[in-house]
């Protein structure tokens, strides 16, 4: 204590001994960061990490997809007994799974249902069954077992049903479509011509492609929404060749009158002479005449 108004005089404090020090940890709650590793703030510290880790995951995939696109064969042709089914990369275990003889043939229900439903019955259950409260992996036997057993079936089978494939390409002589579909199509753009559409390559060329009949009568009345705007078929038929298929006076009757559900009548919408001008133009559309 101080007796005297000295500047230089040393001042003592001398605490009570009989005021207790009051213990605030139960009125104010503890920050996260006092438990390092067990709690953290969902809003924002996890949610920020979350979206992070999801925008990469989106970015990457995106990546991929633009490097690698999906392969692309021909339209769906029963008639072609080369072609081999193959499904995506990510069902190709499952598929080369379901070959063995304990999932197909007298053993079909059991590879349909038993092999495709365990596992989702033991991913539903899992956190039912494995409620311990380690999370390192090596301290889970169990668990962690299970997980490497299931990453090499899934790899191995993989590899088996792609080995499979490759080898039946290879051994039939066969390119698949898709490699083919985008080989034909750099033959033609080195030659200068259009790429070809799978399953119109036998379309007969367009004769006489700069007719009024064509470039003001049948584009004046939208015939080009149904039928392609070189005639080559879209949401109908294609016409070109159509004259070795129906005559003139067949067209002229289904111009005029439609046919079906499909082609409307134009009876009212076109003359009577820019349906013969039509009609006359579309009975010279025949294979060869453009040679």
């Amino acid at each position: 204590m101080a007796h005297k108004h000295d500047p230089n005089e040393k001042i003592v404090f001398i605490g009570d001994s009989r005021v207790r020090k009051r213990d605030y940890s139960n009125v104010t709650p503890p920050d996260y960061s006092a438990f390092p590793g067990k709690s953290e703030a969902f809003i924002p510290n996890f949610l920020l990490k979350e979206w992070m880790v999801g925008v990469v995951v989106l970015v990457g995939f995106l990546v991929l997809v633009v490097a690698e696109p999906a392969p692309l064969g021909y339209p769906a042709d029963p008639l072609n007994g080369s072609f081999i089914p193959m499904p995506d990369w990510y069902f190709l275990f499952l598929y080369q799974l379901l070959k063995y003889p304990y999932a197909s043939e007298d053993y079909l229900v059991l590879g349909v249902l038993g092999l495709s439903g365990l596992p989702f019955i033991a991913l539903l259950l899992a956190p039912f069954l494995d409620t311990g409260k380690e999370r390192r992996f090596y301290r889970r036997p169990i668990a962690s077992s299970l997980m490497v057993v299931s990453l090499v079936a899934v790899t191995y089978l993989t590899w088996v049903s792609w080995h499979h494939y490759t080898g039946e390409l290879e051994k039939n002589g066969v390119i698949p479509e898709h490699i083919e579909r985008e080989i034909k199509a750099e033959e033609a753009i080195e030659k200068g011509l259009p790429r070809p559409i799978p399953g119109r390559e036998k379309i007969p060329a367009m004769v006489a492609a700069d007719d009024p009949a064509f470039t003001e009568t049948m584009t004046q009345a939208q015939c080009i929404s149904c039928h392609g705007a070189e005639l080559e078929g879209a949401n109908g038929p294609a016409l070109r060749g159509i004259g070795d298929v129906l005559s003139k006076e067949e067209l002229v009757e289904t111009i005029t009158n439609g046919k079906g559900d499909g082609m409307p009548p134009f009876k009212g919408t076109l003359t009577t002479e820019q349906i013969d001008q039509v009609a006359t133009w579309l009975s010279t559309q025949k294979a060869g005449a453009a040679e």
